[in-house]
């Protein structure tokens, strides 16, 4: 290299290196809380997080690099959801994602500035988080699980699938709002099918094993349940229970039925966490979350597990099975 071009290449690195150097140094590392709950080592969990991590990255936040998470396992207590909460907002993140409408109840109480993105919430209107789906207008937006019709649907699946049903107990946490909603819509289908709705309301795993015991006591009956943490973290149990009192269940999510549960109804949680990365990734790049549409899902998938048929002593319509989704054998 020429003594002038290297002293003109030392002149551009020069003024170029601090530069650099400070665009380095002021790159923002920005911050979400998730507020979840579960507890963190639950299958689901895991799942859900990994998916809403891997999307970020492709969308170029990286961790420990230009973006930090905090997390809160809360499992179904209230205090500690709301203590997990308040922890959440001293912080003072950019975002905070919330899981299901628990969360999203006490965060709205807690905070009226702090952008929250949900993700599984139930209908969202009629539960108070935001005006309006297609433009929410405040600091909350997301991503909802099921619209409150889903529960004349998942009644009419249980009679098509057992016809001998009569009786339908509709397993809810009536603190919900959205869970309440959804049942009232079965409880309006149900005059058409020839089955009578009851609304079990239930707050613990132990109200769940009374209330299907005393139910099972007469024949003809099956069981429907709503969408709420307690449900999908108690599963196991539920699926066992619901076998041995030998009443027909609907679910509201594809893990029940590959874990033996008859039929399952829903939507992919996982993907849903997906989609809500993006909201957050535009919300970091400076868009208000009143602006971004509440989207619900696109598509729900029907699962049927064909050992669980037999072992009630079911016959599925091959109608229904054409229709399945997925066909557990």
């Amino acid at each position: 290299m020429r003594r002038r071009d290297f002293i003109n290449f030392l002149s551009v690195a020069t003024v170029a290196w601090p530069i650099s150097a400070h665009a380095q140094q002021v790159e923002q590392t920005r911050q979400i809380a998730i507020l979840i709950p579960f507890r963190d080592d639950e299958p689901q969990v895991k799942a859900r997080l990994s998916a809403f991590k891997q999307r970020l990255h492709e969308l170029g936040w990286i961790e420990n690099r230009n973006i930090r998470f905090d997390y809160r396992f809360t499992g179904q207590d209230a205090e500690r959801i709301g203590t997990g909460a308040e922890e959440l907002i001293a912080l003072g993140p950019d975002v905070i994602v919330a899981w299901s409408n628990t969360t999203v109840v006490i965060l709205q109480k807690a905070t009226q500035t702090i952008p929250i993105v949900f993700v599984g919430a139930s209908d969202p209107v009629g539960s108070g988080f935001v005006t309006n789906l297609s433009r929410p207008s405040g600091n909350i937006t997301g991503f909802q699980n099921f619209e409150t019709e889903i529960g004349g649907k998942w009644l009419d699946l249980l009679k098509e699938i057992t016809p001998r049903v009569r009786r339908v107990a509709f397993v809810h946490n009536p603190e919900i709002s959205a869970n309440v909603a959804i049942v009232r819509t079965a409880e309006a289908a149900s005059t058409s099918l020839g089955v009578t709705v009851t609304a079990a309301a239930v707050q613990s795993i132990t109200d769940i094993e009374r209330v299907l015991t005393d139910f099972a006591k007469e024949p003809n009956g099956g069981l429907i349940f709503a969408p709420f943490p307690l449900v999908a973290t108690d599963r196991d149990r539920i699926i066992a229970l619901a076998s041995d009192l030998h009443l027909p269940a609907i679910y509201p999510f594809r893990y029940f039925a590959t874990n033996g549960g008859l039929a399952s109804y829903g939507f992919d949680p996982v993907g849903l966490h997906r989609q809500a990365a993006s909201y957050v990734d535009r919300i970091l790049r400076g868009e208000k979350p009143g602006d971004l549409p509440v989207q619900a899902p696109t598509r729900y998938e029907l699962v049927i597990n064909l050992k669980t048929v037999k072992a009630l002593g079911l016959t599925v319509p091959p109608s229904i099975l054409a229709r399945a989704d997925e066909v557990i054998e």
